[in-house]
């Protein structure tokens, strides 16, 4: 079966079969490209808002999207009981970058008798590292977070409001990978490669899907690959991600919580004064979480080998009073 999607700005893409083909050439000949200012960023805060959707007081921000009609939906989506991990391996060496996941043995085995071995773990999960999931009061932008709670409601005790312990009842749902490296026919995306909203409809005509209302939508870029060919170093330096132009995207369709295999923006943001513009406004005005440094490979292998690029998800994050997110292990089942 041939499905071809036709990208905005003539870059055209199709499928047959297993086998993708896409123009890297016209991909690299787009005489013109989507520019976002701060402006704009600023403008979208409040076109883009979620700010009172769900009431004055909410603080699920577009979890409320996923219903119980949803996650029966996405249970729906469960055919064969497999599941990938979509976490990556905490890092214990500098080979990853700097080694947030410490450890502690605290007691050993001994050969006689009944012993217990014991450790203690320290995770600094934010940053490019730590597969984890970024709560709404993670961000502020002009001294505001989601639904206009203000950034004093975050101390050294922790987050008064928005914390990570509103998710304490886990998240069930629909999943939709987009896999940009896939569409593009190339083993990871280059430093600084933008992904632009013609990207995301060329793989949604592609793959013959659409994202709907309370999904999560998961964005590889390749980023582990590149780092096995790179190195840490020049991955944090610059790295492929989201355009700023995909937000209206990303709002016209609804989604409960977006993520990447790396920090979702891309590096550097290409918009002048706003270092994560889409982290900005996905946390603050539409009140998305976003789940950072997922491990897309094996899922990629995965949805490859079933041509099926919708599954189900389940993430649990810790519950932690105050906390600005959690290390997690998100599961696709299929």
């Amino acid at each position: 079966m041939r499905f071809r999607a036709c990208l905005m700005l003539c870059v055209v893409g199709s499928l047959i079969g297993p086998s993708w083909r896409f123009s890297a050439a016209q991909e690299k000949a787009v005489p013109e490209r989507p520019k976002v200012t701060k402006a704009d960023v600023d403008k979208m805060m409040e076109t883009l808002s979620n700010w009172g959707r769900w009431g004055k007081d909410d603080q699920l921000g577009t979890l409320n999207l996923i219903t119980p009609a949803k996650r029966r939906a996405a249970a729906g989506l469960i055919s064969e009981g497999v599941t990938v991990s979509l976490s990556h391996d905490a890092s214990t060496t500098d080979q990853e970058g700097p080694p947030a996941f410490k450890r502690e043995m605290l007691t050993l085995p001994k050969a006689e008798g009944l012993t217990f071995a014991s450790d203690e773990f320290r995770v600094p999960y934010h940053g490019f590292t730590e597969t984890h999931l970024d709560s709404l009061c993670h961000l502020s932008y002009n001294g505001k977070m989601y639904n206009g709670v203000t950034h004093k409601d975050v101390t050294e005790r922790g987050a008064a409001k928005l914390s990570v312990l509103n998710f304490k009842q886990g998240i069930f749902t629909r999943c939709v990978l987009i896999d940009i490296p896939k569409l593009l026919e190339i083993r990871f995306l280059e430093a600084g490669q933008p992904i632009y909203p013609a990207h995301l409809d060329a793989w949604e005509k592609a793959t013959n899907l659409k994202v709907e209302p309370g999904d999560v939508v998961l964005i590889r870029t390749g980023r582990w690959a590149r780092s096995k060919v790179e190195g840490y170093d020049k991955v944090a330096k610059s790295f492929a991600g989201l355009h700023a132009s995909c937000l209206p995207w990303l709002k016209a369709r609804d989604v409960a919580i977006v993520g990447s295999d790396l920090a979702l923006d891309v590096n550097p943001s290409q918009v002048e004064g706003v270092e994560f513009p889409v982290h900005a406004v996905v946390l603050v005005a539409m009140g998305t979480p976003i789940l950072d440094n997922c491990d897309l490979e094996a899922v990629s292998a995965a949805a490859a080998e079933r041509k099926r690029w919708v599954f189900a998800i389940s993430v649990g994050p810790l519950a932690v009073p105050g906390g600005t997110g959690s290390p997690v292990n998100p599961l696709a089942i299929f």
